[in-house]
């Protein structure tokens, strides 16, 4: 049995085809899907890079210093000097670390008030290791009600400012009383 030369190339081109589709589904597919989750982390160190933790809320500073003691591994350094809570303390990093942004969108800077970035209900300031330092305000909830308008390392000089939409767990993560802060 014989085949016809129109039969060998569809044969060959279904066969290209496939190939083709198998590694875009195997290699480009899963690479372009890391990238986009990457894009969408709100910092990208680990929790063992931050060396110093500020944040500012309600007119008061807390500033956390890490110790490299694996008993008490943060020590607050104001308003008192007192051993931290590593509790709170792992929870706010975690939210750092692992955070996501829903989205991001540009908005004049007259428009900060809308978003309560003009008077945020907290700032988180991230000193790490090597030196750099990542700033993190936060402003009022979404109108769902799910969600917190926030910039991430703000630009001061530019015209416009990016508002990122965060996680609400922040405002649990930094509206805490002093004494939970502390060791008990």
């Amino acid at each position: 049995m014989k085949l016809k030369n129109s039969t060998w190339i569809l044969l060959i081109a279904a066969i290209v085809l496939g190939t083709g589709v198998y590694i875009y589904e195997t290699y480009t597919k899963p690479l372009q899907s890391a990238q986009q989750q990457q894009q969408k982390r709100l910092f990208s160190f680990a929790a063992e890079d931050i060396q110093t933790l500020t944040i500012e809320r309600n007119g008061t500073t807390l500033v956390f210093q890490r110790t490299g003691d694996s008993n008490t591994p943060w020590r607050m350094t104001q308003p008192e000097k007192a051993s931290a809570s590593d509790a709170s303390l792992s929870f706010l990093t975690s939210l750092l670390v692992d955070g996501k942004i829903d989205r991001t969108f540009s908005a004049s800077h007259s428009q900060k008030s809308e978003y309560g970035l003009d008077n945020p209900q907290g700032t988180v300031k991230v000193s790490l290791k090597n030196g750099e330092t990542h700033r993190l305000i936060l402003g009022k909830t979404d109108y769902e009600d799910k969600y917190l308008y926030a910039q991430i390392d703000p630009v001061e000089n530019s015209g416009q400012i990016g508002v990122s939409l965060v996680d609400k767990s922040f405002q649990y993560g930094i509206d805490r009383s002093l004494s939970e802060w502390k060791n008990p």
